[in-house]
């Protein structure tokens, strides 16, 4: 039974009985039953007086929660002229335009939120309370390289490759770095914060890979130029010696001259080749910036596919030339891009070792290269270093090879990859349009 029931009931009852009293003192005292009379009717009037004054506070309080229900912070009320009443109104507008403002507010701070996420170059997942991707950024896409629904509802650890086990093994306030295909480099940090009272769990992941790059260049750049100073000048002048001992060959007995000869002859040699060790690291920290030429990338294939041929007939490895007849032109560096395929097709070579085939693919639209062979796979461990300065898998390698193929595609802002697939190829893939490393 509602409140205005009880009073309408209750003024009923009282009423009913002022009547009952008033008819039986009508026979009895006639003065008391006018009296009765104007009692009754001046209770009739406050009854009706205080009705209103009830009725109208609930009608109002009614509204005000109809419209806080359904969320609507615009509706307020004007004074009546009745003092409680007044109160109340005030009061209401006051806690109206309260909910107004921080409902505002907070609509502006979490749009400003969503698009400062959406923005930041560092990729962000938002997890729910049962520790589920639920939210991403565009940097996380590209990180992964898959779309945010495929995102979505999936654990951490259950993110493909190297990315699941790293981040199922995150705690908070414990950054870890990741590298990944030996070439980009991540940091993963853990947080959390609060909502609606429980804790929930964000991540942030951070790419450094540009950075280290330019570190590690720094640091090695400057150490070659101090070898290289120093040993061309050394060797220069060593060489310089040597040369003048041969006119003193003829003034030795016949006999000590072939070996006084060859040991002279060795050691220039040797000189020289340590003056071309050298040389090999100075061109890797002196690269130029490229010099962007339209250029034809079938042809320089069809090139090094020929310059390659003695070597290759002699391990017994084929060439597999999937290319178009007709050429495919871009904006390249035609000398730097050449010196890169070499290398990445010499490494193919070597890591077949003999018997075996070498794929050469491209691809219009968008463009793009890959060089595959049919050698040993790629261990995690080797993948992991794979493009990182002096370090080599051959026994007399300089680590340099693919340090240099890495620095020319970077200087073309060309994305690239080295993997081994499912099929047991181990691919390098470039797309030849302007991107970020994968």
């Amino acid at each position: 039974m509602t409140l205005r029931t009880k009073f309408l009931l209750f003024v009923v009852i009282i009423h009913t009985v002022l009547i009952g009293l008033a008819a039986q003192l009508r026979l009895t005292n006639p003065v008391l039953f006018v009296a009765a009379e104007v009692l009754l009717l001046v209770s009739i009037v406050l009854t009706v007086q205080l009705y209103r004054g009830f009725v109208r506070p609930f009608q109002l309080i009614a509204a005000g929660t109809t419209a806080i229900q359904a969320k609507d912070f615009s509706m307020k009320f004007v004074p009546v002229g009745q003092h409680e009443m007044d109160q109340l109104i005030t009061v209401y507008n006051q806690m109206i335009d309260a909910l107004r403002r921080e409902r505002v507010s907070q609509h502006e701070k979490s749009f400003l939120l969503e698009r400062l996420i959406q923005a930041s170059p560092a990729g962000i997942l938002i997890l729910d309370f049962e520790g589920r991707i639920e939210g991403v950024n565009a940097a996380v896409e590209r990180f992964l390289g898959q779309p945010a629904a495929e995102l979505l509802g999936q654990l951490p650890a259950q993110l493909p490759g190297a990315w699941g086990p790293a981040l199922a093994a995150l705690t908070e306030n414990q950054p870890q770095a990741l590298r990944l295909s030996g070439l980009q480099t991540y940091r993963a940090h853990a947080a959390h914060f609060l909502d609606r009272g429980f804790t929930r769990r964000f991540i942030v992941l951070e790419e450094l890979t540009q950075e280290l790059i330019q570190q590690e260049k720094q640091a090695y750049s400057k150490l070659i130029r101090m070898m290289s100073h120093e040993i061309n000048n050394s060797i220069g002048a060593i060489n310089s010696i040597l040369h003048s001992f041969h006119h003193y060959a003829p003034q030795l007995d016949p006999a000590d001259q072939p070996d006084f000869t060859q040991a002279l002859d060795v050691s220039i040699t040797r000189n020289t080749q340590l003056a071309n060790f050298i040389a090999n690291f100075a061109r890797l920290v002196r690269l130029p910036a490229p010099t962007l030429q339209p250029t034809d990338l079938h042809a320089l294939l069809r090139s090094i596919c020929r310059l390659l041929q003695p070597q290759s007939e002699e391990r017994r490895i084929k060439w597999h030339l999937e290319i178009p007849a007709a050429p495919l032109v871009l904006p390249l560096d035609a000398q730097q891009i050449e010196q890169a395929l070499l290398n990445i097709a010499k490494n193919a070579l070597e890591a077949i070792g003999h018997d075996g085939n070498i794929w050469v693919r491209t691809q219009v639209q968008p463009p793009m290269v890959a060089i595959e062979n049919d050698g040993p796979g790629l261990s995690p461990e080797v993948s992991q270093r794979l493009f990182t300065p002096f370090f080599s898998t051959k026994r007399d390698g300089q680590g340099i090879g693919l340090t240099l193929v890495r620095d020319i595609l970077l200087a073309h802002g060309f994305a690239f990859r080295l993997h081994t697939g499912d099929n047991g190829r181990t691919a390098f893939s470039i797309q030849l349009t302007q991107g970020q490393e994968k």
